[in-house]
């Protein structure tokens, strides 16, 4: 995927209600990535179509109700913050026209779409279904909440929210997902993705650093993202810092050839994982709980 210079990989979010995050596609170069975050007041409609798009729908914060003609369903648990609790996913396919009301004062969503040609059914997903992993060990441990997994019943997205406790390193050792390699047996071992990072701190002069940068370093990058900014990913590696004192949160959304992480590591950086002696007690720092 090529950089395009002239957009940012690094967009800063907006404050307010309404939409205050908004990447798009077509804006972007990207061929697939869509991806907004709103803040809605109680009893607040949001009224849309999904045409020829899959949508991902993640709580971050609150309560709504929503109507489709592929169902209805109504969060009653929803999270005060996404420190608080793990995310109630809704999927909605293609065609679908949907009536999302916020049921609580300040609802918080954030919604990530990629165009699709095939048709699967509406599905809302509770945090108690959410698998946790924990991933990394000492200070790149970090909790990884699989809402939209590989495997789940879509064509292309992929959504997962990350936690990273006050100093400690994510995404790492770095990996990288931008050509898709098939091994011998045509398995994908690489997919060739677009993804953006959304993040969230726990307080607000809270941060974390990002690199993205290729091998040869034609893409080397530096991004300080804070409170609701996010960060693209058209390709190379992309490590991230938590600041010190400050956890971070950040919710990815993936799209591209393949409903897949499958991804390549950095081979400087391998020998990394054979050096860890324990897991972070920190994490995990949610649960469904």
């Amino acid at each position: 995927m090529k950089r395009d210079k002239k957009y940012p990989l690094l967009v800063k979010g907006n404050s307010g209600f309404g939409i205050y995050q908004e990447v798009l596609a077509k804006d972007a170069e990207w061929q697939y990535l869509n991806f907004n975050a709103r803040l809605m007041k109680k009893g607040e409609v949001w009224k849309g179509y999904t045409g020829d798009n899959e949508y991902g729908i993640i709580l971050l914060s609150g309560n709504y109700s929503v109507k489709t003609d592929k169902g209805s369903w109504k969060t009653v648990n929803g999270r005060e913050s996404v420190f608080t609790g793990i995310a109630h996913t809704l999927y909605l396919s293609r065609h679908t026209e949907f009536e999302l009301t916020a049921e609580s004062e300040v609802l918080d969503i954030a919604c990530g779409w990629s165009e699709a040609d095939q048709d699967f059914p509406a599905r809302f997903k509770t945090p108690d279904e959410v698998a946790i992993e924990i991933r990394g060990g000492d200070n790149a441990t970090r909790q990884i909440n699989s809402l939209i997994e590989p495997g789940f019943g879509c064509q292309r997205l992929v959504s997962v929210e990350v936690y990273t406790p006050s100093g400690n390193w994510s995404s790492f050792p770095a990996h990288k997902h931008d050509e898709r390699i098939l091994d011998e047996n045509g398995k994908v071992r690489e997919a060739r993705l677009e993804e953006t990072y959304f993040y969230k701190t726990d307080k607000p002069q809270g941060y974390a650093i990002q690199q993205i940068y290729s091998q040869d370093r034609s893409l080397d990058e530096l991004a300080v993202a804070r409170n609701n900014d996010l960060v693209m990913i058209p390709s190379g590696y992309h490590p991230v810092a938590a600041g010190h004192g400050y956890n971070i949160y950040y919710l990815n959304f993936l799209t591209g050839s393949d409903q897949s992480l499958a991804a390549t590591d950095d081979p400087d950086h391998k020998w990394i994982y054979d050096s860890w002696m324990g897991k972070d007690p920190r994490i995990p720092m949610v649960t469904a709980n």
